[in-house]
């Protein structure tokens, strides 16, 4: 079952392409955690945008710098990613805030900088120190 951390459930549906290799059997498993499929329109590679934006992303940022040696580093590697994308990224239709984070919180200026090194050293993030 697609758990979150605290154990529920967070998807309802799932918008993907019409592509071949989505199986009824990949349909089946989503659908027995409740969770609805919603193709795109044929012939609209425009139709799902912002996970087409998301999946670049990703891939240019990440994946491509990394070797990822099977499904369990994957979950880790892409996990970490979305933790570094939700919290950390500066998003440019935000103001360059990320987006699990208030705009109207002021970081300090002066101070040390100290560096975070994310998935494999592939990212990195930098925050004042306390």
């Amino acid at each position: 079952m697609l758990t979150s951390e605290n154990g529920t459930s967070d998807f309802r549906f799932m918008i993907r392409d019409r592509a071949t290799k989505y199986r009824q059997t990949f349909d089946a498993v989503l659908t027995a955690d409740g969770i609805r499929m919603v193709k795109t329109p044929p012939r609209t590679p425009r139709a799902n945008c912002f996970v087409e934006r998301w999946g670049r992303s990703m891939r240019e940022e990440c994946t491509d710098h990394i070797l990822v040696y099977g499904q369990r580093h994957a979950r880790v590697v892409l996990t970490e990613y979305v933790r570094h994308f939700n919290h950390h990224r500066a998003h440019q239709g935000r103001g360059q805030v990320p987006p699990n984070r208030e705009p109207d919180i002021v970081m300090p200026i002066d101070g040390v900088v100290r560096r975070r090194r994310r998935p494999g050293g592939v990212i990195n993030e930098y925050h004042r120190a306390a």
